[in-house]
């Protein structure tokens, strides 16, 4: 069935990537990932091309999904997932949202799960198209870089790409979300100084 889809979605081309993509985001179970590798392998001077028709459906697709969690909640979710899988994923998310959702941006890993677990759990939505710019670029773009600079032979190079470029992002990603705590509790500090200061005023 996946294989039969993905050949329905080929003769499309672009646009194909583009519906793919778009569904993607908000409710399809095929990643776009197969798909695009598949549409590069045929014409890798097209790949570049694919990987941005693909970025921008995702993008586009993101608050789609994200309102319907929104709207329906987690019963969406245990339509499509194992009741465990949304247990840990969701304790994970509320501890480290951002981290999942460029997780999510960047691997295989169906990204509807993503949006639409934004959506249930009220995370701020340009946060999630924040982080799934940044996660779906490199992962849409590193594909696409690869079958345009190698050609057919990138096939044998995507994975172990991938999976290094990730380990690479996690890092940055970490330090970030450091940096960013630490700002946040300096400012916090600062304005538990400043109120005792304003009260003696009054």
């Amino acid at each position: 069935m996946v294989q039969n889809t993905l050949d329905f979605l080929m003769e499309y081309g672009i646009w194909g990537v583009v519906i793919h993509s778009f569904a993607d985001a908000v409710i399809f179970p095929i990643p776009v990932f197969f798909l695009q590798v598949s549409l590069s392998m045929i014409d890798p001077s097209q790949a570049l091309w694919i990987a941005t028709a693909g970025y921008i459906a995702c993008l586009l697709g993101t608050p789609v999904g994200y309102f319907l969690g929104k709207g329906l909640g987690h019963s969406v979710l245990y339509k499509i997932l194992k009741k465990e899988w949304i247990d840990s994923a969701t304790a994970m998310f509320q501890k480290r949202g951002e981290m999942a959702i460029f997780i999510g941006a960047f691997t295989p890993i169906p990204f509807k799960v993503f949006t639409i677990m934004s959506g249930c759990l009220n995370f701020p939505l340009w946060k999630l198209i924040g982080y799934a710019a940044i996660g779906r670029a490199v992962k849409f773009y590193l594909v696409g870089f690869l079958f345009y600079f190698y050609g057919r032979m990138a096939e044998n190079m995507v994975g172990n790409a991938s999976l290094y470029v990730f380990l690479i992002m996690i890092p940055i990603l970490l330090v970030g979300l450091w940096i960013k705590k630490r700002r946040s509790k300096r400012r916090e500090l600062l304005e538990a100084k400043k109120q005792p200061g304003e009260d003696t005023t009054k």
